[in-house]
């Protein structure tokens, strides 16, 4: 067996069930162990997001902190992840997604409470936080703590060159080079600059950028998707019916929106788990180190502003996407160029273009660029902080940023199939401390969750206004 195929094979266990039902096994117990308030608070949350108040301690806004953590989750898997969850476990595969995404919301908004709740300042006066420092500091038995918190932060460190970088870059460059023949080393070089003009200069940057950047190709990707949503309004109804029908059966079925598409419930459950989780990197513990970032007065109100990046990730970005694939008649269709069925981004492309006939490729290229482009700004963010955690010196920090930004241009030029699935499996493995770290501390979190409720969230549904010091 040579390496890449050893590679793939320990990828392909590290992201198979055991990990896809420890992820929603987890989800399932927060959300039970904090009496459902997730899904209870999720309007309040949605509210909180444009809370804007200076005089507390962090770096970036509260909507700048979401935005920074939603360019790293909205990416390729927002496209190119939901058409391929589709052709694999059929239509019903869009339906287990939601249903991830929903005890996701719990997995997120925990593991970002306890991001700010033991979040600390560097040496240059910036907040430092994430799943390691909960570790760290919040497991009693130190040596688990401490060795929970290495292992994350070096799989962090590690997943962010390839999941974070290179895969996306490959993925903007192949996109314009099919589509419209661009070289991929003039993709790569404007990459590279773009990246490093706004990497350089650090997370005050990266949330300005991506409080820009992130609400723009969401509205774009919207309008776009909504206009073939619109133009295709007959077929939606009988779309929604197959999305569920082939979601709970347990035979193998195929016809209707799917076309020659045929999967179980199994089947469909098993690739729709997998796809939201990887779009939404709910219980992964990246997302939570955006969160420590944010000027904030209390640790669960940035925990409920950071949930709602997994609503918007999953619920919205990748249903609309799901939405116009099984609206455009285009599911289960032989693409002519290849003989095969339509999949991945050329399914995306294939059902846009269904309304706007070649105009489809420019969308789904521009939104690819974008989505990607964004990525790789929030991830760029999780590697450096895991990396200062293991490694407290500045210039090495420095380092990381410019080296960062060059990676982009070897992405994009670059087929690393090694590298990828080797990034992949760091990105898996980075579940594993973080779930039993938010397992370890339910209780520090459920906590939070319940005073949070008592003392703040009742009063303001009440209209009073409330401000707490954070601890």
């Amino acid at each position: 067996m040579d390496f890449a195929t050893l590679m793939a094979d320990i990828n392909n266990f590290v992201w198979g069930p055991v990990m896809l039902a420890l992820l929603v096994g987890t989800g399932i117990f927060l959300t039970v162990r904090l009496h459902f308030l997730p899904w209870r608070n999720l309007v309040y949350a949605i509210r909180m997001i444009f809370r804007h108040r200076d005089e507390h301690e962090g770096d970036i806004s509260p909507f700048q902190s979401l935005m920074t953590a939603l360019s790293a989750t909205v990416g390729t898997g927002n496209i190119v992840g939901v058409a391929t969850a589709m052709v694999l476990g059929g239509p019903g595969a869009l339906v287990w997604m939601w249903i991830s995404a929903a005890f996701g919301l719990s997995t997120k908004y925990a593991e970002s409470v306890l991001a700010v709740k033991y979040r600390e300042t560097n040496s240059v006066g910036e907040m430092s936080g994430g799943p390691m420092y909960a570790m760290k500091y919040g497991i009693k038995n130190k040596f688990a703590g401490r060795a929970l918190a290495f292992l994350f932060a070096l799989f962090v460190t590690l997943a962010s060159f390839g999941i974070g970088n290179m895969t996306q870059a490959n993925s903007i460059a192949a996109a314009l080079s099919h589509s419209y023949g661009v070289p991929s080393y003039v993709t790569g070089a404007v990459i590279m600059v773009l990246a490093l003009a706004v990497l350089i200069r650090g997370i005050r940057s990266i949330g300005k950028v991506s409080s820009v950047v992130v609400p723009a190709m969401a509205a774009f990707y919207f309008v776009t998707a909504g206009i073939v949503i619109v133009v295709n309004i007959a077929a939606v109804p009988a779309g929604i019916v197959e999305m569920f029908r082939m979601a709970f059966s347990f035979d193998s079925v195929a016809g209707g929106v799917g076309g020659s598409i045929v999967a179980s419930m199994l089947t469909s459950m098993r690739w729709g788990v997998a796809r939201g989780v990887f779009s939404n990197e709910a219980g992964l513990g990246s997302a939570p180190i955006a969160a420590a970032a944010a000027r904030t007065d209390h640790a669960s109100r940035q925990g409920y502003v950071n949930m709602t990046g997994t609503f918007f990730d999953t619920m919205i970005v990748c249903m609309l996407t799901g939405l116009v694939i099984c609206s455009s008649g285009v599911l289960g269709t032989i693409n002519p160029a290849t003989g095969e069925l339509f999949s991945g981004a050329e399914l995306t492309i294939a059902a846009f273009s269904t309304v706007f006939g070649d105009y489809g490729k420019l969308i789904i290229s521009i939104s690819l660029s974008l989505f990607a482009f964004s990525t790789i700004l929030g991830w760029e963010y999780y590697g450096e902080k895991a990396l200062e955690y293991l490694i407290k010196k500045r210039p090495v920090i420095m380092g990381y940023r410019i080296l960062f930004g060059l990676v982009t241009f070897v992405g994009a030029t670059t087929a690393l199939e090694v590298v990828w699935n080797f990034s992949d499996t760091m990105n898996g493995l980075m579940a594993i401390p973080n779930l039993i770290c938010l397992l370890w501390l339910n209780k520090d979190i459920a906590d939070e969750c319940f005073e949070f409720q008592r003392e703040v969230v009742v009063k303001e549904k009440k209209g009073e206004v409330v401000d707490m010091s954070c601890e």
